[in-house]
């Protein structure tokens, strides 16, 4: 068995306030690991800064590694604990700024960075979307990481698994208007790769938002192991066997039954 422990953060960052985020987050780490023993704790997109910034996003982005990571990253090896959270994030050229998600390690190491490719609504007019889909090797089995709205978009999550993906992590600031889809997405995308998910969906309001909360972990059946259900601040832990996806994958032949051949549709413009 490879069991590993999972817990999802759900919190609602105070807007424009990147230090204050930080602190509640080390204090939520800190919390969830002084309880019991955890393998992975799970933020929600653009934990560190909040969603609706606006032009603040330029002040509040910063590199990787940079300040934020590197705090997060000493409370990672604290707690010997992974750490997944989102945040805006800067290139060299101040101007050009992308919603990201950040994988830390359990000695405090960088373990990844993933820019958000399906940007909606006005986060069009603050960031650029990336362009790569990487796998990250952990300790525990490999992990990709998706951002919010790529759960919308099936092929995300079955080109994370193609290239070997064990547990994709969602960092989400899902809304509550359409929270009916968060719930179709997160157990669609697990069942239908036959993988776990994790998903961490922010709470609060800002300005022209209100934000769902529901952060569910769901299994390769389809079958939901831990969640919130409640739009409020808190965490949910469960933990979990990694070999079953072997099993499930086995049993139902989900990727292996394929016919890519038939699918060139896909990658074709509409």
């Amino acid at each position: 068995m490879r069991e590993i422990t999972i817990a999802l953060a759900q919190m609602a960052p105070v807007l424009n306030d990147n230090e204050e985020n930080l602190r509640r987050m080390a204090a939520t780490i800190q919390r969830i690991c002084s309880e019991q023993p955890t393998t992975l704790i799970v933020f929600p997109e653009l934990a560190l800064s909040g969603y609706e910034c606006g032009l603040n996003f330029t002040r509040l982005a910063e590199r990787v590694p940079g300040h934020a990571v590197s705090y997060l990253a000493g409370k990672a090896a604290e707690f010997s604990v992974h750490v997944a959270f989102g945040m805006p994030v800067k290139e060299k050229v101040e101007s050009i700024l992308f919603n990201a998600a950040v994988l830390i390690g359990p000695d405090g190491e960088l373990i990844g960075e993933y820019r958000k490719l399906h940007l909606r609504g006005e986060e069009k007019l603050a960031f650029r979307p990336g362009y790569r889909l990487p796998v990250f090797e952990t300790e525990f089995g490999n992990v990709g990481l998706l951002i919010g709205w790529d759960l919308a978009f099936p092929e995300v999550a079955r080109s994370l698994t193609l290239d070997g993906a064990e547990l994709i992590v969602a960092c989400a600031a899902w809304e509550t208007a359409t929270i009916e889809e968060w719930r179709a997405y997160t157990v669609a995308r697990a069942c239908e790769n036959a993988i776990y998910l994790a998903a961490a969906n922010r709470v609060g309001q800002e300005p022209s938002y209100t934000f769902g909360g529901e952060s569910t972990l769901v299994g390769p059946r389809g079958q939901v192991q831990s969640a919130l259900d409640e739009a409020v601040e808190g965490y949910a832990v469960a933990t979990v066997d990694l070999d079953e996806i072997r099993r499930v994958r086995e049993e139902q032949q989900i990727l292996q039954a394929r016919q890519p051949a038939a699918y060139r549709a896909l990658v074709r413009r509409y």
